[in-house]
C-alpha cells in the first residue's frame, strides 16, 4: 500500500478544464507528498474554464503519449464541460483511462469527466456520481448513479462539482494508500 508521500499522479486534461477542479487536487496532492504531472494529448499548456469565462493556463509536465501507466498510482479527470467532451473523443485518452482501470489504479473524476469513464467502458454496475446533467449518461452505460458528494467502488472515485473538492481529494488520498484494486468485470 502505497503513501501518498511515495505516490505519483497523473491529471489529465486538455483545454477547458474547470478552473478549480485541476488546480485544487493538483496543489492539495502536491502538498500531501504526492508527485503530480498534469498531462495533455500534445505535451502543450491547456487553458481553464474559469466559472463563466476563460481562465488561467496550466503548465503541462508531458504530453500523453510519453507516459507508461505502470509509472503512476492513479489519475485524476478534471471536469468542465469542454475538456472532457474533448478528450472522450481522442481513442488515445479513453484507450489511457481504460488501461489505468485493468491495471487496478485509482481513476478520479469530478463534474463532467465521468464522461471519460462512460466512453472508457468503466462505469457498468458501479456506483457513481457526476454533475447532474450527465446523470442519464451515466445510467444510460450501467452505472448506478447517486447524488453524493464523493463515491467510491473499487478504486473509482467520482464528485459532482468544485463543491465537493475537498471530500475528492481526501478520498483520492485514502483510495491510493489502499493500494491498486481487483476490478471484477461488473
Amino acid at each position: 500500500m502505497p503513501k501518498i508521500g511515495n505516490a505519483k499522479i497523473i491529471i489529465l486534461a486538455t483545454n477547458g478544464f474547470e478552473q478549480s477542479e485541476l488546480e485544487v487536487p493538483r496543489d492539495k496532492l502536491r502538498e500531501a507528498g504526492a508527485e503530480v504531472h498534469v498531462v495533455s494529448p500534445d505535451g502543450k499548456a491547456i487553458k481553464g474554464w474559469d466559472e463563466s469565462d476563460w481562465g488561467r493556463e496550466a503548465a503541462v509536465d508531458h504530453a500523453l503519449g510519453d507516459v507508461k501507466i505502470g509509472d503512476y498510482d492513479a489519475i485524476v479527470l478534471p471536469g468542465g464541460q469542454i475538456n472532457p467532451d474533448i478528450l472522450r473523443t481522442k481513442p488515445e485518452a479513453v484507450k489511457f483511462v481504460q488501461d489505468m482501470h485493468d491495471a487496478g489504479k485509482v481513476i478520479a473524476a469530478i463534474c463532467h469527466a465521468p464522461w471519460m469513464l462512460v466512453e472508457a467502458g468503466i462505469v457498468k454496475g458501479r456506483a457513481v456520481t457526476s454533475y447532474p446533467s450527465i446523470s442519464t449518461d451515466v445510467k444510460n452505460a450501467g452505472g448506478k448513479w447517486e447524488d453524493s458528494e464523493v463515491v467510491a467502488d473499487q478504486g473509482i472515485v467520482t464528485s459532482r462539482n468544485p463543491g465537493d473538492l475537498d471530500a475528492f481529494v481526501a478520498k483520492i488520498i485514502e483510495e491510493i494508500e489502499e493500494g491498486e484494486h481487483d476490478r471484477k468485470a461488473a
